[in-house]
């Protein structure tokens, strides 16, 4: 389980997080909605110990993410998937030495059980037989699917993705978010989403959650979210532009 409670995040003068909390129990999507520029990937890099929260609590099971000496922090992240925006490929590296990284840094696998691994996680996001190529040579949905293919080949327990349709066309995003279905499903990963793509949101999502104003506005189901009497939520889920909408967006 995931927990994060009264997380507040400042850098400088500038407040993010103000009382952020939000609970993921294990084998639910939740998807992080809001504004851009209101903190969604900054509350994510919370789990990972990426960020130290100013203020509160950061839980994984069990145990709290920013009092983690340096060797168990790595092992927690071990269990956490990140799958990031723009899939940030070494694009000197081929596809199979990417998605080989994470496993080979991990130094308990031979070189045939890595290579396996990474044929299996790639037949996994369909794209068998593209381990010698290199991320040039992709399009933007092949690279997308190639970092949720580094992201699941340390067999994680979570994964975390940081707005993984943006850029995409409406087709290439389908194929994306069932694929973070296939994940859930499959793998049995507990996964956390941030998304601007309504669509995505309720395709992949078991509760969606809006950030507003350094803190969770409002989280449910995905009928619940639909059904939203709440004037902000409502703004955002159907895309209205306003004079209260937030500066900066």
């Amino acid at each position: 389980m995931i927990s994060l409670k009264n997380v507040h995040k400042a850098f400088g003068d500038k407040r993010v997080l103000q009382g952020f909390s939000l609970d993921v129990t294990e084998g639910e999507t939740v998807v992080i909605i809001g504004y851009s520029g209101t903190g969604k990937s900054v509350a994510i890099k919370h789990i990972v110990g990426l960020l130290e929260p100013d203020e509160g609590t950061v839980i994984v099971d069990g145990l709290d993410v920013p009092t983690l000496p340096r060797r168990e922090l790595y092992a927690l992240r071990g269990k956490i998937g990140y799958v990031f925006q723009f899939a940030a490929l070494f694009d000197s590296l081929s596809v199979g030495d990417n998605v080989a990284m994470g496993l080979r840094k991990l130094g308990t696998m031979s070189p045939l059980e890595i290579e396996e691994r990474v044929d299996e996680v790639l037949g996994l996001v369909d794209l068998p037989g593209v381990q010698d190529k290199f991320p040039a040579e992709l399009s933007g949905g092949m690279r997308k699917r190639v970092g949720i293919a580094r992201a699941i080949a340390m067999r994680p327990k979570y994964l975390l993705y940081d707005e993984p349709t943006t850029g995409l066309d409406p087709v290439t995003s389908a194929v994306i978010d069932n694929l973070m279905v296939r994940m859930r499903d499959r793998l049995g990963v507990t996964g956390i989403v941030i998304t601007h793509d309504m669509r995505s949101a309720y395709h992949v999502g078991t509760r969606i959650a809006m950030l507003y104003e350094g803190k969770v506005r409002q989280v449910g189901t995905v009928d619940e979210i639909r059904r939203s009497d709440d004037p902000i939520v409502r703004q955002f889920i159907e895309g209205k532009a306003s004079l209260e909408t937030p500066a900066g967006v």
